[in-house]
């Protein structure tokens, strides 16, 4: 009798990998990211345990927004004080905080509970070209974005 394989914290190896998000639209962008964050790449995927990758993206202050998302698409924060409400431009956070507009759109296509954030803490983003990550010998991530 065959039995599935079920991957575990003990079998599950992990890679370093490099995403240059220069051109790149940002949805599709995080799409593909957060699928090796998960570790759906991988025959060995398994829903309950974190079996995805580690993840550099660099360059993310060269990101494309289609149509006219610069201006009509607002980010949202609150304080937790009342009245404590902040509504963003993604123009003026790409200006501001690059890494952030990256970051958010990736952590929204992860799971929303604990499992998610060991997930999530496993991205690195750097707007520019530079990282400090060479000791980990990352491999370049060819993504299949149309």
């Amino acid at each position: 009798m065959k039995t599935t394989f079920m991957a575990n914290a003990q079998n599950v190896e992990r890679k370093w990998y490099v995403v240059d998000a220069e051109g790149q639209t940002v949805g599709r962008l995080a799409a593909e990211v957060a699928k090796v964050l998960r570790g759906k790449h991988k025959p060995t995927f398994t829903p309950h345990v974190d079996c995805g990758d580690f993840v550099i993206v660099i360059n993310a202050e060269k990101v494309v927004f289609t149509g006219k998302k610069l201006t009509d698409k607002i980010y949202f924060r609150h304080s937790g004080y009342t009245g404590g409400t902040t509504f963003t431009p993604a123009g003026q956070m790409m200006e501001k905080f690059p890494t952030r507009v990256v970051e958010k759109a990736i952590r929204g296509m992860l799971p929303h509970n604990r499992l998610g954030e060991q997930m999530y803490r496993k991205l690195n983003v750097y707007a520019g070209s530079e990282h400090p990550h060479a000791a980990q010998q990352p491999e370049e991530l060819k993504l299949n974005i149309r």
